[in-house]
């Protein structure tokens, strides 16, 4: 009794010490720094800040370590410091930091991802960039606010910029929670060799080709390698791939050849140059400067240019243009060059002639706007490519309603006026008034022609994009006018208009048969359409535009009294034409679906190097709903024996790419081989493990030979005759 009765007196002095030392447990935790920031949150991942200290320290500290981590999803990755063939290492703006005087980031070593022939260099999952901070006044607190830009990368890549805060307050500089971390990315730099590490003895340039030239680094290791790599950093001209490596000795000597790329733009010997080496061999790296020694195997590359100049490039532009005339895509333009034709037979020479040099100048000029545009876009950052334009609805619905003017200009409904001032300028001559139609004539040929690409157009757009404005609209011009060509050649000998009949009474039937070929060009049109925004609203856009022709036959053909009526229905028409995509049940087609239900695989160009190293044969196709030659090369080539059959072997896979609507991954896979137009294939195999692009109209005999030189050499049969066709060496892709 006594016990509890003493007891019960301690019970409230043991509440008493229990609620003070939770007191005082929280004071202390509220009193413990923030040593990182608040996650910056992305869709790709999340970064932060780190500080690697509780406090500042004392006045005789003046420096404190920091730590930038990054987690990263699944598959994303960004860059180091030298990213290789693509991409940029993240960069951080400290603008509006207190007490800070600057930073130097340390990179861990890191690894390298080879796809397509590209070699990209960076981190993937978690990596903190150990970062050591300077102080203005050591033993105040520092502010941190730091605006971090990187880029990451998976299939495709997404640039950001987020922003961080941190504060580490003045007091004792004693180990954070986080010490650990930055301590562990720290021990991943590369640091210089030292007693038993591995180090790069001899860098030697033996080969000096004009494109590719090749660094040999010799490398020893006392424990012996198990699998080298070194990434090479020099003059920003040159580019460095993937080293080819050989051991011997037990492992314990390496030799890694490096292709170079880039050495025809260096102005100066790379003999002699001092390049920063890194070479990694597990877990463990060392950095080192050294110098590259001449073996000399090959002289220098002589000077001059490598690439083809630009002369013979605006050859081939105009040839590509002209080629394009007799491509499928402009097929549904012929009927307009007809009547064009047709509508000045027995005519003057000067009006045939300047009928038809408008013409040309609408070509040409619309060529103009086309590269304006992809300069434009480019400039903004974005991805450019030849008949983009084709995956917009808004284009194709505009396309459409066009095509549906020009069909009522052909029955005579509707007339396309001048400007006043061009009408003027040519009234005393008497045939202005035909001018507009025939430039407007020009432009809708080009525009129609921008779908798909001819034999050396491609070639042609790669070479212009690749270099600056001015090679941009040199090709450019060039191209629209070799499309032109046919125009000019008219213009220039009227003659050949004035031997046809004079216009009368057998054009109208004329006209009537090529209104009916527009009218299948706007139905082609709202096909492709429905693979953007479904069939329901695509069917939807064609009746308004069934309206809109009914409209402008009003105003033309009915009473006068309805007349007035017409222009309102053919423009409240055009109008719920563009709103009817957005309005109407949206049920774009899967092209992933679509090409899983046939023969072809979905495209995964990630996959590739994996098929080939297991000696799979790998065709490549991109199309587009849009890309009438695609269509072409797929029912006339692709789709009958005997390619279907060799497309269909157990060896081959066959990818496709439908490139209907905008997809980046399409956009720089195309421009990894300088192209940036369909229709584009291409073939992989053993035998051509970087790809070969075939033509852009296909045989037979050019796919299947393709798939042969890319397969794995066959066995030799007992008669000493080979089962297959020989391997060619590997094409090394554009740098």
């Amino acid at each position: 009794m006594v016990r509890r009765l003493i007891a019960a007196a301690h019970l409230p002095a043991l509440l008493a010490m229990l609620l003070l030392a939770l007191t005082v447990g929280a004071a202390g935790a509220a009193a413990t720094p923030t040593t990182a920031s608040a996650w910056a949150v992305t869709e790709h991942g999340s970064v932060r800040l780190l500080a690697g200290t509780v406090g500042t320290g004392t006045s005789g500290e003046t420096t404190a370590p920091l730590g930038l981590e990054f987690r990263l999803a699944d598959g994303w990755k960004i860059y180091w410091r030298a990213p290789g063939d693509a991409g940029y290492p993240p960069a951080i703006d400290w603008t509006g930091s207190q007490n800070l005087a600057d930073t130097t980031i340390a990179w861990p070593a890191p690894v390298r991802f080879s796809i397509l022939g590209f070699e990209t260099v960076g981190y993937e999952g978690a990596v903190i960039l150990p970062i050591d901070a300077r102080l203005q006044r050591a033993g105040e607190p520092l502010h941190l606010e730091a605006s971090v830009d990187y880029l990451t990368c998976k299939e495709i890549c997404v640039p950001y910029v987020v922003a961080v805060t941190l504060t580490v307050p003045a007091g004792p500089a004693d180990a954070s929670g986080h010490a650990a971390a930055i301590a562990a990315a720290r021990a991943q730099v590369p640091g210089e060799p030292g007693g038993g590490d591995f180090s790069v003895e001899t860098l030697t340039l033996t080969t000096a080709a004009a494109e590719v030239a090749t660094l040999q680094a010799v490398a020893r290791s006392e424990n012996g390698f198990a699998a080298p790599d070194l990434f090479l950093e020099g003059p920003r001209e040159l580019a460095f791939g993937a080293p080819a490596v050989r051991l011997s000795d037990g492992g314990r000597t390496a030799v890694l050849d490096v292709p170079v790329y880039g050495l025809a733009d260096l102005e100066r010997p790379l003999a002699g140059e001092h390049l920063t080496l890194t070479l990694r061999d597990g877990d463990h790296a060392v950095e080192q400067r050294l110098s590259v020694a001449d073996a000399g195997v090959i002289a220098a590359p002589p000077a001059g240019p490598a690439a083809p100049s630009l002369l013979l490039m605006l050859a081939i532009a105009w040839l590509g243009g002209l080629i394009l005339n007799l491509m499928p895509c402009v097929l549904p333009v012929l009927s307009i060059k007809l009547l064009g034709l047709a509508a000045h037979g027995g005519g003057e020479r000067s009006a045939i002639r300047l009928g038809f040099l408008a013409s040309a100048a609408g070509i040409v000029a619309s060529f103009w706007v086309i590269a304006a545009a992809l300069l434009a876009i480019d400039a903004a950052g974005g991805l450019v490519g030849w008949g983009l334009q084709f995956q917009q609805p808004w284009f194709l619905v505009s396309m459409t309603l066009i095509v549906a003017l020009f069909v009522c200009n052909l029955l005579g409904w509707f007339e396309v006026p001048l400007p006043r001032a061009i009408a003027d300028a040519g009234a005393a001559a008497g045939h202005v008034r035909g001018l507009g139609g025939q430039f407007l004539t020009g432009a809708l040929a080009t525009v129609l022609a921008t779908p798909c690409t001819a034999p050396f157009v491609g070639t042609a757009i790669g070479f212009a994009l690749a270099g600056d404005a001015v090679s941009v609209f040199g090709i450019f011009t060039a191209m629209g006018i070799g499309l032109a060509t046919p125009y000019l050649a008219v213009a220039a000998v009227p003659a050949l208009a004035q031997r046809l009949p004079r216009p009368g009474a057998w054009m109208v039937a004329v006209k009537r048969v090529l209104a009916v070929a527009l009218l299948a060009t706007g139905g082609w049109l709202l096909s492709v359409l429905a693979a953007h925004v479904g069939t329901a609203a695509a069917m939807g856009v064609g009746a308004l535009t069934g309206l809109l022709i009914a409209g402008i036959a009003l105003s033309a053909r009915a009473a006068p009294a309805w007349r007035r009526a017409g222009p309102a229905v053919a423009v409240a028409a055009a109008v719920a034409a563009f709103a009817a995509p957005s309005l109407l049940p949206r049920q774009p087609s899967d092209p992933a679906a679509t090409v899983a239900a046939g023969r072809w695989a979905p495209f995964e160009p990630e996959r590739i190097p994996e098929l080939v190293a297991a000696g799979k044969t790998v065709v490549v196709n991109v199309t587009a709903d849009w890309c009438l030659t695609c269509k072409v090369n797929e029912r006339a080539v692709l789709e009958r024996p005997p390619v279907r059959e060799r497309l269909a072997a157990a060896d081959v896979v066959v990818m496709q790419a439908d490139w209907t609507r905008p997809d980046d991954g399409i956009s720089r896979y195309l421009a990894s081989f300088g192209r940036y137009g369909i229709p584009f294939d291409a073939v992989y195999g053993p035998n051509l493990p970087q790809g070969e692009a075939l033509p852009e109209l296909l045989t037979s005999d050019v796919v299947i030979s393709a798939i042969d030189r890319a397969a794995a050499r066959r066995t030799v049969s007992v008669d000493g005759q080979a089962g297959g066709a020989a391997g060619t060496a590997a094409r090394p892709l554009a740098r």
